[in-house]
């Protein structure tokens, strides 16, 4: 089931801003959401794995079954696994999208892309769990070029080294499968690799 609750209430649950928003509530109430959020609480081993597990999920937007999935194949790979699961999760065409920063969150990245304003090579796919590999190149209907357009004024996002953008012709090309130094230093993906090996 998609959640459809305030997504600021994640963030502030794990203690990262994990919407991309730029007026997150995360950064002006900085603990936990609720009222005993201000409360002490003590951290069990299994409160940081989950914690851990609740933070890449909810970052990329994806449900349960989902990241299990990713997780288990991340874990027939012969690289380390954690690392290859946030490559699996970086590779999906509705974080291509917000990463390339045409869009503002994931959620509209998801939406544009569900939406079937995005081509592929050529060929429009509206799944967003889509995995992109390198030399792919995605694009924007040209019809629809006029609604998407208006979504990354004032956006202030750095496209990362492993993609190239044109904003102009809204245009995405992966160059390359992001490498760990590449990705979000703040995932502490060993413990959720402790998490489902329990």
């Amino acid at each position: 089931m998609r959640y459809t609750k305030s997504t600021c209430k994640r963030c502030r649950s794990v203690g990262a801003s994990l919407c991309g928003k730029a007026k997150c509530a995360f950064l002006r109430k900085p603990f936990g959401p609720g009222q005993h959020g201000q409360d002490r609480k003590k951290t069990s081993e299994y409160s940081l794995q989950l914690k851990a597990k609740q933070q890449i999920r909810w970052t990329y937007d994806v449900s349960e079954s989902q990241f299990y999935s990713v997780y288990q194949e991340a874990t027939r790979a012969k690289d380390v696994t954690g690392t290859v699961m946030l490559q699996i999760l970086e590779s999906r065409l509705d974080n291509i999208l917000y990463r390339s920063g045409l869009v503002g969150t994931r959620r509209q990245a998801r939406q544009v892309v569900c939406h079937g304003h995005v081509h592929v090579n050529g060929k429009r796919l509206d799944i967003a769990s889509a995995r992109i590999r390198p030399g792919d190149v995605v694009t924007i209907d040209q019809k629809s070029a006029a609604a998407i357009k208006p979504m990354n004024i004032g956006l202030t996002s750095v496209t990362p080294a492993w993609l190239k953008t044109t904003a102009d012709a809204l245009k995405i090309e992966l160059l390359m499968v992001p490498d760990r130094e590449q990705m979000d230093q703040t995932f502490k993906e060993h413990l959720v690799i402790e998490y489902y090996s329990r």
